[in-house]
């Protein structure tokens, strides 16, 4: 009696412990900014993470796999990766280099990936987890917008589509219009915006550009391993700025923490009609049809918080 009910704690303990991680899928351009790779470490870092793999997408998706592979491995992490579309739909390249892919001599890394499957992988994996899935997309929407047209059932079979993507607000002034995911593949963007999913989440420009860190402010608190090749990708990231904005892991933790920032409801649409304007994402709140949860504000202090206690692996951040 005492073994089962040991067992029986147990089975309780783990079944708990299953229902509070989130199954995610990142879509990434890893290799061009750095805050994808500071992304990445947060997702591997995060103990409420069940990471089911990685698609890499925009110029050269293979080095940017191989990026990906390095902090895989040094997080001691068998993720699966999948190289993805090298170039966007229709619109002209805009990022064509992996630039930080010359760090890579310095670090353990896969240079073999499925070829052509990494939006049969999406596709499958969704499918086999109806409901259960968070999609990160925190690149160009070329990898989504593909899966969404190839199988027009995958939107409504996410738990839920978190984006770093688009512009939409006033308060940020003398940057855009237009946001570099949304830019990089216009009609992707317009593809993904038009897809009928639940939880339909955006985080924009407007609200990422608040929340930056200097470069000393970044050694200083960059002390975890899986940190390590990050700050080695960051001798290519800071040959030309001073800091760092942490774009995309602040869409990673509002998955987890999302009363770090304030979300309102309303409808996105995408300009594709002006050349000059392209990608141009336009908001109108709406509590009733709208589908698409904008964020408005964000905690700084509470993300940072909670950003640097999960990779650091501690109860607080002092900054």
């Amino acid at each position: 009696m005492y073994w089962e009910a040991v067992l029986s704690c147990d089975d309780f303990i783990r079944e708990g412990v299953i229902e509070l991680r989130k199954k995610i899928i990142l879509d990434t351009d890893i290799g061009s900014d750095l805050d994808d790779s500071v992304c990445l470490a947060y997702l591997l870092s995060h103990p409420n993470c069940e990471l089911l793999g990685i698609t890499t997408v925009s110029g050269e998706p293979v080095k940017r796999a191989m990026l990906a592979s390095a902090i895989c491995k040094v997080a001691k992490k068998n993720i699966p990766i999948y190289p993805g579309a090298e170039k966007p739909l229709l619109a002209k390249q805009r990022q064509p280099f992996a630039t930080q892919a010359k760090a890579l001599v310095n670090w353990d890394h896969d240079k073999e990936f499925p070829q052509c499957q990494a939006i049969s992988f999406l596709r499958n994996t969704i499918r086999q987890h109806p409901g259960e899935i968070t999609l990160l997309a925190i690149g160009p929407l070329t990898n989504i917008a593909l899966l969404f047209t190839i199988d027009s059932e995958i939107p409504k079979l996410l738990k839920e589509l978190v984006l770093m993507c688009g512009i939409f607000t006033n308060q940020l002034a003398g940057v855009g219009p237009v946001e570099w995911n949304a830019i990089c593949d216009p009609h992707a963007t317009a593809i993904v915006y038009k897809a009928p999913v639940k939880i339909f989440r955006s985080i924009g420009l407007d609200v990422t550009w608040q929340v930056t860190m200097d470069k000393d402010e970044i050694i200083k608190n960059f002390k975890a391993d899986v940190l390590k090749p990050v700050l080695s990708f960051a001798g290519v990231g800071f040959e030309n700025r001073d800091k760092i904005t942490f774009h995309d892991p602040l869409a990673a933790a509002v998955i987890f923490e999302d009363s770090i920032c304030e979300f309102e409801t309303g409808k996105v649409d995408v300009e594709l009609t002006s050349d000059r304007l392209q990608g141009l994402t336009y908001w109108i709140p709406d509590n009733v049809n709208g589908i698409h949860k904008v964020a408005l504000k964000v905690d700084k202090d509470k993300f940072f918080k909670h950003y640097f206690s999960v990779v650091n692996n501690i109860d607080e951040f002092n900054g």
